[in-house]
């Protein structure tokens, strides 16, 4: 299927920021398609924020062509600020007020009317699950509850186009998997997100392309499953509960890594389809009779720490 201009969200082609002698993006291009969840993961510093920071227009680049939501980001930055929201890894909220009146606050600066106001604030703070706490301060929820109510702020203006930056840092893991839940719910109605995270199993859960920044370069990009197979150390494992079977197929089976300790034997295997069945085949062929059977492939740390030099997220 051809992809048209309407069909992407967010454009960026040759994107450079420096500050001073460091170069922190050094000309990257990103392909947002309208209603998906694209990831951008990176160790700390890798310049995950100062992405989002350009292309929500909050900072500017040094070069590149940029476009969002249909406009030219140079040209045109406020029709881009019309059709974004952004949630960052710090909250907006103002504590003192409670959270429907910050709710509200949103409401009169999209310059919405009063009883309309009102009624997307209810209708938010009934989906985020916040209307038993609208009327307590929002200095006394808890950070799950802060994190809703920041993204439903975000939502007062029906933004086409949601940056996410570490929406989920020190989130419980319940608290994550209710904002998941939301993200995926605001993508089925059709709102594109563009989500940084330093946790890799939320991209891996959330997202349809992710793109590995390292050191200001792309440093792959793909869908999770794509990613995981740029990585060695697939394989298919066969444990024995018997000794003596497992010398046996340990013979038949020489190009299979022994594991004297587990009575298991592990061979190659990329994972897919085609690997899989040639593998049983030979197994079958060998009269061999494992116990257990299981199939392990790289996982997106596997993938993170083999593409940013072993940098290590916290």
């Amino acid at each position: 299927m051809t992809t048209t201009a309407h069909d992407i969200a967010i454009s960026a082609t040759g994107l450079r920021k420096a500050y001073g002698d460091k170069t922190v993006l050094g000309g990257i291009d990103l392909t947002v398609p309208t209603g998906t969840v694209f990831s951008l993961l990176g160790p700390n510093g890798a310049g995950k924020t100062t992405a989002v920071k350009i292309l929500s227009t909050l900072v500017t680049a040094d070069a590149g062509q940029l476009r969002v939501g249909g406009h030219d980001l140079t040209l045109d930055p406020q029709a881009v600020r019309a059709a974004i929201g952004v949630t960052g890894q710090f909250s907006a909220i103002d504590g003192l007020i409670t959270g429907e009146e910050n709710m509200l606050l949103m409401a009169d600066l999209h310059h919405l009317p009063r009883q309309e106001g009102r009624r997307v604030a209810a209708e938010l703070l009934d989906l985020f699950d916040l209307t038993e706490a609208a009327k307590k301060p929002a200095s006394t929820y808890s950070g799950g509850m802060k994190r809703r109510l920041d993204l439903a702020m975000t939502l007062v203006g029906k933004p086409r186009i949601i940056f996410l930056d570490e929406p989920t840092t020190g989130l419980d893991p319940r608290s994550r998997h209710n904002m998941w839940g939301i993200i995926r719910e605001l993508v089925s109605t059709g709102t594109t997100v563009f989500l940084t995270t330093q946790y890799l199993d939320e991209a891996d859960e959330l997202a349809d392309h992710i793109a590995v920044l390292n050191d200001g370069h792309i440093a792959a990009e793909g869908s999770a499953d794509e990613l995981k197979r740029l990585v060695p150390g697939g394989h298919v494992r066969l444990r024995f509960t018997d000794p003596s079977t497992y010398q046996s197929a340990a013979t038949a089976l020489r190009d299979a890594t022994p594991d004297d300790d587990a009575l298991a034997l592990r061979i190659p295997s990329g994972g897919s389809q085609r690997e899989l069945r040639a593998i049983l085949d030979w197994v079958n062929a060998s009269g061999i009779e494992a116990d257990e059977l299981t199939v392990h492939t790289p996982d997106l740390d596997d993938v993170f720490f083999t593409l940013t030099d072993g940098h290590r997220h916290p």
